[in-house]
């Protein structure tokens, strides 16, 4: 049997790629990647203290690496992705009606499934919670008459933490809910304290009375699996879910309070910076064109939630949440659709970069 031939292996690096230190050659592939001047990272790495001479061999020596050549492969493959999503968005956003996120009364099961479900459009649902006891019942008193010797964890300190979701599991406290309903109410506006969906409190027995307060549920939700697909969230005016995406669709009922609603679409991920996990280091609150100028394309749809409206979020809709008033609402994921509710993603994990 004949082999082929190895390969021969790749010729060495220049010496001032070699002069650099890890960190330093991967900034000057990720940098020239993203297609940053040469003169404009000559001059950084010169004022961080890298010896001009080097640093300029290096800028130029890296576009003949075979294993940056390799990355620029792999760059137009992602590119092309790229703009296929840019293609398909371009065709969503010509209905007119695109920027307009729907409020609909009576839809029905099998419109439900095809204009939102399948279309991938997000809708307000209205009329849905109308027999809740809970939209009569819920308030922080209640909640402290009937729960309020039991424990959950909540987030504290968000506001000392820039990454207060991603950091969730370190900012968790244990208290009563008594003492968290008395924290909300005299504690003001603020971001600082929260009680999420991430306690999962819903799902403990002594929590059960809550989930009879739920009545009537939108035509595709199977009220036999509500208990294990459902969360609760209660905390002041202030607090805010920063931008990012779930990985499967839900509804969102709003029963105190008022929450709006930032959206973008998933065909627009490029846009948003998504660097770890589902989440975006974009504010749309306040957008950092200078540091994120790709975000100046992505075009966001906002909706204000007002006691009684279910927010219906298709699968993959990028999405930033505050609450404009002392809030609690109710979301679920109990789907009973001819279509699948749980998805595989693979998030990257690069971080601050």
């Amino acid at each position: 049997m004949t082999l082929s031939p190895i390969k021969p292996p790749p010729r060495p690096r220049p010496a001032a790629l070699l002069d650099l230190t890890p960190d330093w050659l991967q900034w000057v592939a990720d940098n020239r990647l993203w297609d940053c001047a040469p003169a404009s990272m000559l001059a950084t790495m010169v004022a961080a203290g890298q010896d001009p001479a080097t640093s300029e061999a290096a800028i130029a020596q890296i576009e003949q690496d075979p294993v940056y050549l390799s990355a620029r492969r792999h760059q137009q493959m992602l590119r092309k992705l790229e703009s296929v999503c840019a293609n398909l968005q371009q065709v969503w956003q010509s209905d007119p009606a695109y920027g307009v996120i729907e409020k609909r009364r009576g839809v029905s099961r099998d419109e439900f499934v095809g204009r939102y479900v399948r279309g991938c459009r997000p809708v307000v649902l209205q009329g849905v919670a109308d027999d809740w006891p809970a939209m009569r019942r819920w308030s922080p008193a209640d909640l402290r008459e009937r729960f309020g010797h039991l424990a959950v964890d909540v987030q504290v300190g968000r506001n000392a933490d820039a990454l207060f979701e991603q950091n969730k599991e370190k900012l968790r406290q244990r208290m009563t809910v008594a003492e968290f309903v008395d924290l909300v109410v005299n504690g003001g506006a603020t971001n600082d304290h929260y009680l999420t969906a991430n306690d999962e409190m819903l799902r403990r027995p002594e929590f059960m009375p809550l989930l009879a307060d739920i009545g009537s549920m939108p035509p595709t939700c199977d009220r036999s699996l509500l208990h294990t697909a459902a969360s609760f969230w209660f905390g002041p005016a202030g607090t805010r879910t920063p931008l990012h995406h779930d990985t499967l669709m839900l509804f969102h009922t709003q029963i105190v309070g008022r929450k709006r609603w930032r959206l973008v679409s998933p065909l627009q991920t490029p846009l948003l910076y998504n660097r770890m996990g589902v989440y975006s280091p974009v504010d749309l609150d306040a957008p950092d064109h200078a540091r994120y100028p790709l975000l100046r394309q992505a075009r966001v749809l906002e909706t204000v939630l007002e006691p009684g409206d279910t927010l219906f979020l298709p699968l993959g809709w990028w999405h930033q949440v505050s609450s404009l008033a002392l809030s609690m609402s109710f979301s679920y994921t109990n789907f009973d659709a001819d279509v699948p509710n749980e998805f595989s993603y693979v998030n990257p994990s690069i971080g601050n970069w």
